[in-house]
């Protein structure tokens, strides 16, 4: 019960800023306590609207930011999905309870990857696959896919991804340098040809890979 309640009064914080239209969205995040997502002593941060540390230079994303992308992102449940940049697989889990299709998602680091895997499988969601690799380039063995969601920042608009976003396909991405990115919509209208909306200002850590940033040193 009290898990309950804190994962109730997550949802309550968001919607009281103004974020979580949703109803859909807010019983996927319901029904998926973010402290499965979260290890050891951050498990007491879970249910702060915060990103949290899952090692390896890596996070979580803020609640409110999973909301954002999420909505813009306009998942039907006949889409077929792309997720770049697993983490913990929380962001990929909630996308699982809006598609009656496959999300796929991709990540770099093969200690998050395994333990992704082992907290999707936790959750019992049978329609998310975890893939080891370089994000930037995609998952052309899928493509193509209806919508993609990129959870790291890249520099420019990766055109691997684009190429495999169906025409009429939405991908949300945030773009810019390491320390400001804004974050955009974009709108496949053709081979080569899209839309690109912002809606806003964001940090994330930044897509390391062929068609993002080279890793630091």
């Amino acid at each position: 019960m009290f898990m309950s309640y804190e994962n109730r009064k997550l949802v309550s914080d968001i919607k009281q800023k103004g974020y979580l239209k949703s109803k859909e969205l807010e019983q996927a995040i319901l029904d998926l306590p973010r402290e499965k997502f979260v290890s050891g002593s951050l498990k007491r941060f879970a249910y702060e609207d915060i990103p949290i540390s899952i090692g390896h230079r890596q996070t979580v994303s803020q609640p409110s930011t999973v909301v954002i992308m999420t909505e813009a992102l306009d998942v039907k449940k006949t889409d077929k999905i792309l997720e770049i940049g697993t983490g913990s697989g929380w962001q990929s889990s909630i996308l699982s309870k809006l598609t009656k299709k496959n999300v796929y998602t991709i990540e770099r680091i093969h200690e998050l990857a395994e333990s992704a895997k082992s907290n999707i499988k936790e959750m019992g969601i049978k329609n998310v696959k975890v893939i080891e690799g370089d994000g930037s380039k995609g998952l052309k063995k899928y493509a193509l896919y209806d919508k993609i969601i990129v959870t790291a920042a890249s520099p420019e608009l990766p055109k691997p991804l684009l190429d495999q976003l169906k025409i009429g396909g939405k991908m949300v991405i945030p773009l810019g340098d390491y320390y400001s990115q804004e974050m955009f919509v974009v709108t496949k209208r053709g081979k080569g040809k899209y839309d690109k909306v912002s809606i806003g200002f964001f940090n994330f850590v930044p897509l390391l890979g062929k068609y993002g940033f080279e890793e630091r040193k």
